[in-house]
């Protein structure tokens, strides 16, 4: 289906188009990451405040025919959402005035074995897929979910039915895991994956982040560089992760150095939340409300309005670093990837 809108790209006060939108399936999670949730979990949304896949559909159609070019499905865990298969078909199928959109996923990949092939057939593109250890006792600890042997098993349901490229990502973590960001990186390479390290962000439920306990991309890269020969990549344009060669290639590394080293100025990412509210970037602590527009019996025109004014306040970046930012008050779970 096509759909278009007038008005041109989305862009914001800085110039900046948009042409990657996330959106949040669910807020629910099979895992408890430490640094995402508390061990019980948080206050799950209820499900007359989520939106329908109806809804959903007819929001990211609107967005597409605005110039959206990817749609990235992220949670929560997308991937507990029971229609995922049917959602991957109807946006895989939209058409807009640069085509249809890439259809991507980030997932902790238990479901995967189960449903791989599928979303392959439904128009799926490609997976990023967390591991933040190879250590099953210490995935257990991480994620209170002693779950690695099924992770492995997601990844490699992947990579047999062609969800390529396969895209790890890890959070090093002080303490934790950044003893194995070589070994990660070994066994990516070694897999023809490619392994993407993320700075710890103020983003946790528990409000707890300590910058003096992130791992900076500085100290990944030295370890990195202490085991391997790395040629950086240049230009990576909107991408979030700087890249490097792997010795003599092919694998590269990746680096998604959001507090040391942030690359909001090519930011180009807007997201929608599991409840139907846009947001113009992850720390934003202001969303607009589609939710209420569309049962309120809003137009498509209003639709694009609404996502058109909510990057308008976009701000130049997400000043973590300024002694006033505040943290979201909704954790990466409810906001979605």
């Amino acid at each position: 289906m096509t759909a278009t809108a007038p008005g041109g790209p989305l862009l914001d006060r800085y110039g900046r188009v948009h042409r990657d939108l996330r959106i949040s399936l669910t807020d629910r999670c099979s895992l408890r990451c430490t640094y995402c949730m508390p061990a019980e979990g948080v206050p799950w949304l209820p499900g007359s405040q989520m939106l329908s896949t109806d809804e959903l559909v007819r929001i990211a159609r609107v967005a597409v025919g605005l110039g959206i070019e990817e749609i990235r499905l992220t949670g929560g865990e997308p991937l507990l959402r029971p229609d995922v298969v049917d959602v991957v078909r109807r946006l895989a199928a939209l058409r807009g005035p640069n085509g249809a959109p890439e259809v991507s996923l980030t997932t902790n990949a238990l479901r995967l074995p189960a449903l791989a092939g599928e979303l392959k057939d439904a128009g799926l593109a490609r997976v990023n897929i967390s591991l933040d250890t190879l250590d099953r006792e210490r995935f257990t600890q991480l994620t209170r979910r002693d779950r690695l042997p099924q992770t492995l098993g997601g990844i490699a349901a992947a990579d047999a039915v062609g969800l390529h490229p396969i895209k790890l990502n890890a959070v090093a973590m002080r303490g934790v895991n950044e003893d194995e960001v070589v070994a990660l990186t070994r066994f990516a390479v070694d897999r023809g994956y490619q392994m993407r390290f993320i700075e710890q962000m103020p983003l946790d439920a528990g409000h707890t982040w300590d910058r003096t306990q992130m791992v900076t991309q500085a100290e990944i890269l030295e370890r990195l560089r202490g085991a391997f020969r790395l040629t950086e990549v240049g230009g990576r344009g909107s991408a979030p992760a700087e890249l490097w060669v792997v010795d003599d290639g092919p694998a590269t590394v990746g680096v998604i150095a959001s507090v040391s080293s942030p690359f909001c100025g090519t930011c180009d990412r807007v997201r929608l939340t599991a409840d139907g509210q846009v947001r113009s970037c992850l720390f934003s602590r202001t969303e607009t409300d589609l939710r209420t527009l569309l049962r309120e019996g809003a137009d498509d025109d209003a639709l694009g309005a609404a996502i058109r004014a909510c990057l308008a306040g976009k701000k130049p970046g997400h000043d973590i670093d300024d002694p006033a930012f505040l943290q979201p008050d909704r954790p990466m779970s409810a906001i979605g990837g």
